[in-house]
């Protein structure tokens, strides 16, 4: 765990997130943004970037003391272009879960940090490749029944299929055949470089 002087506030209403930063031992508070999140149809950076800053600056400019405000947003992009958002319904999250079927796709993670009184503020992405196999219909309408993942970008969660200590042998019947880089990234959430933009921001 990186050393932090100032209070930490997460502006995420992220159970993910949450549990993360939890995990490796951050103490924070949670502040909810009122940043209204834009969803777009085809990936950029700037895209992405906007999010997870509107989100962190609209928390940091609301509060009175000085606090380290962590903004983030996860984006899942298939065929170097199209975006699959959170599915509005369960008819589209087995559209995208089909479109994902026996591909490699892209999840990007954009994390902002703010100081709550410079507004001095740092962002950084972090990619991950995953690749599913070939899925039946049966299994895909048992996941999104069982786990109702509306809540995901893509129509999943990486947790539903393994663990972080399984990342080098998936289960057989996992969607995920094999991912390359940041595992937490695709929960949402890269200890790693949340880390390394704290030292940067200091």
């Amino acid at each position: 765990m990186e050393c932090i002087e100032k209070k930490l506030i997460l502006a995420s209403n992220s159970p993910r997130r949450r549990e993360i930063l939890a995990r490796y031992g951050y103490e924070f508070e949670i502040v909810k943004s009122f940043y209204r999140e834009e969803k777009f149809e085809t990936f950029s950076y700037e895209n992405i970037k906007k999010n997870s800053l509107g989100k962190a600056l609209d928390v940091a400019q609301r509060i009175q003391h000085e606090a380290i405000v962590v903004g983030a947003d996860t984006m899942v992009i298939l065929d170097s272009v199209c975006l699959l958002n959170k599915p509005r319904d369960f008819s589209e999250a087995i559209f995208m879960l089909k479109s994902l079927s026996g591909k490699e796709h892209k999840v990007v993670t954009s994390i902002s940090i703010v100081n709550s009184i410079t507004l001095e503020n740092l962002t950084e992405f972090t990619t991950t490749n995953v690749y599913f196999r070939n899925l039946n219909d049966n299994e895909i309408i048992e996941y999104i029944k069982s786990k109702n993942p509306l809540d995901k970008a893509g129509s999943y969660g990486i947790q539903d299929f393994i663990s972080e200590q399984e990342v080098l042998n998936p289960p057989k019947n996992s969607f995920i055949e094999k991912i390359e880089g940041d595992y937490l990234n695709v929960v949402g959430f890269s200890i790693k470089t949340f880390e390394n933009m704290l030292k940067a921001l200091h």
